[in-house]
């Protein structure tokens, strides 16, 4: 008691000092003031010494404990994360990097977990909020226990439609993209174009339906799409039955037996199906021969998804000579005389070619650059003309032309010319004599002309003719519409050069 009668009396005495020195006037002096204060002072401390201690005493011994008591509930103190789930507390743990880590890390293990279905965690409801709090526990097992309850993986799988028809479910997006990557690659071409550009022959020339090219697009013609999609486990499709299905339809394999009389266009318009079908189906037809007895595939596969390329073939192709004929008085008409030699010259083509599941649906010349010109030949001849000789100079047989299809192989079979669309009217490539006209299956109706000079020219597939046999004609002159008689897929002329009776590629006489 008498410790807090101290504190009482440490208190009462400030009150006094304040007291005091408010009861002095304004006029008077600092100085004054400062005499009454300490004759004050030192007179109530000594009268009351005793007291004065222990109230100091009382004051100092309050400071620690309040200091003591500080320090102690410091040391109570920790740092706490309390963990939300959906906004739903379910816990508290010491350290955010452990709710972190579980967010980063948990997803891959339950992937682990089930290696054949594509699991999904969400984790994004999983939040935190810290605090400082005096003596809290925490329970971070307890707490990725509740998680690892609470948090229930999702079986997801990847939805693969064409043109909106659901094909099969596959485990993901991965998977799904594999599948389709395996149907793109039977179709994409196997080698690129060496450096040195390879020539065509002059005479069967290469099979651009299978000759090296750059691939310059590979894309579906049906619409793909990927939806990932909540799924039971059992829906998974196996990735080699996909692209079985992609590919072929499940259409099952079909056989036609050849009988007396078949050909491979016969057979073709039989069954409705292309002859480039058969010939690639049966890669041992050769020149149309077919043995009675002998089964040909004709499966007609039906590929949910099919494949279009757009390809570039390059190659070198020669350029024939012309000839300079120089009028000499002294010689007979006939007799001609060299002068100075002729060379061929070299032009680089490009071809583009499109494919459709790997069967050629088009081909377009799209350019030319000459390499090297060629060296124009000089020959004596006599001055008497025979008419309807030719210049040994060709000239297109289509105004406005465009090349559909080039001259050489296709499907096991050679293609003897060109096929050029354009104008309508057909007009001779140079001077001659009509020496056939008619039809026949393959190329409709036809007109062959003689240029008396080693060249014959060929026209076919025409609507209609407008000359006929014996005929003189001149360069330029009309002899047919054209047309899609015989053996055509569509309206064209077949355009076919040859010299001294062998076949030859119309694009070595014919520049753009």
């Amino acid at each position: 008691m008498t410790g807090f009668r101290g504190i009482r009396f440490v208190m009462d005495l400030i009150e006094r000092f304040k007291s005091k020195r408010e009861s002095l006037t304004g006029s008077e002096s600092d100085k004054q003031q400062q005499e009454v204060t300490t004759t004050t002072t030192l007179a109530v401390m000594k009268r009351h010494k005793w007291p004065l201690v222990l109230g100091i005493g009382a004051i100092a011994l309050t400071g620690a404990i309040t200091f003591a008591g500080h320090q102690y509930v410091e040391a109570g103190m920790v740092n706490v994360y309390h963990v939300m789930l959906n906004d739903q507390e379910i816990g508290i743990v010491s350290d955010n990097k452990i709710i972190d880590e579980y967010k980063q890390n948990r997803p891959s293990e339950v992937q682990q977990n089930f290696p054949d279905v594509h699991m999904v965690l969400e984790t994004n409801g999983i939040t935190y909020r810290a605090e400082r709090a005096y003596s809290v526990k925490s329970d971070d097992e307890a707490v990725i226990a509740s998680l690892n309850t609470l948090l229930i993986p999702k079986p997801t799988g990847v939805e693969l439609k064409v043109d909106g028809k659901m094909v099969a479910i596959v485990k993901d997006q991965t998977t799904a993209e594999l599948i389709l990557e395996q149907v793109r690659e039977p179709f994409k071409p196997k080698g690129k174009q060496s450096t040195k550009v390879a020539a065509l022959s002059a005479s069967m020339g290469e099979d651009i339906s299978t000759a090296p090219s750059e691939l310059d697009k590979v894309e579906f013609i049906q619409q793909v799409d990927k939806v990932e999609i909540p799924i039971d486990p059992k829906e998974l499709a196996k990735p080699e039955d996909v692209v079985k299905k992609l590919q072929t339809g499940n259409v099952q394999p079909a056989k036609y037996t050849v009988v007396e009389g078949d050909c491979v266009s016969c057979i073709a318009k039989k069954l409705g199906i292309s002859k480039q079908f058969i010939y690639d189906n049966n890669p041992g037809i050769q020149d149309d021969k077919l043995k009675i007895g002998n089964q040909l595939d004709v499966t007609v596969l039906q590929p949910t998804l099919s494949v279009k390329t757009t390809e570039r073939i390059i190659k070198n192709q020669e350029i024939q000579y012309d000839t300079e004929y120089v009028k000499d008085d002294s010689m007979r008409v006939g007799i001609v005389q060299p002068i100075s030699a002729g060379k061929n010259g070299l032009k680089k083509v490009t071809i583009q070619v499109t494919k459709v599941d790997g069967l050629m649906k088009d081909e377009k010349l799209i350019d030319e650059e000459i390499i090297d010109k060629p060296v124009t030949a000089k020959v004596k001849k006599g001055t008497k003309v025979i008419q309807g000789e030719g210049t040994g100079k060709f000239a297109w047989p289509v105004v406005s032309p465009s090349i559909s299809s080039t001259f050489g192989v296709r499907w096991g079979k050679l293609h003897k010319g060109i096929d050029i669309t354009g104008n309508k009217n057909i007009m001779a490539a140079d001077n001659g004599k009509v020496i056939e006209t008619g039809y026949k299956s393959d190329y409709g109706n036809y007109v062959i002309i003689n240029h008396l000079n080693g060249y014959e020219t060929l026209y076919g597939h025409m609507s209609k003719v407008t000359t006929s046999e014996g005929t003189i004609v001149e360069k330029g002159d009309k002899i047919g519409i054209m047309g899609s008689t015989g053996d055509s897929t569509g309206v064209h002329l077949h355009f076919e050069v040859h010299n001294s009776g062998e076949l030859q590629n119309p694009l070595k006489y014919l520049n753009r």
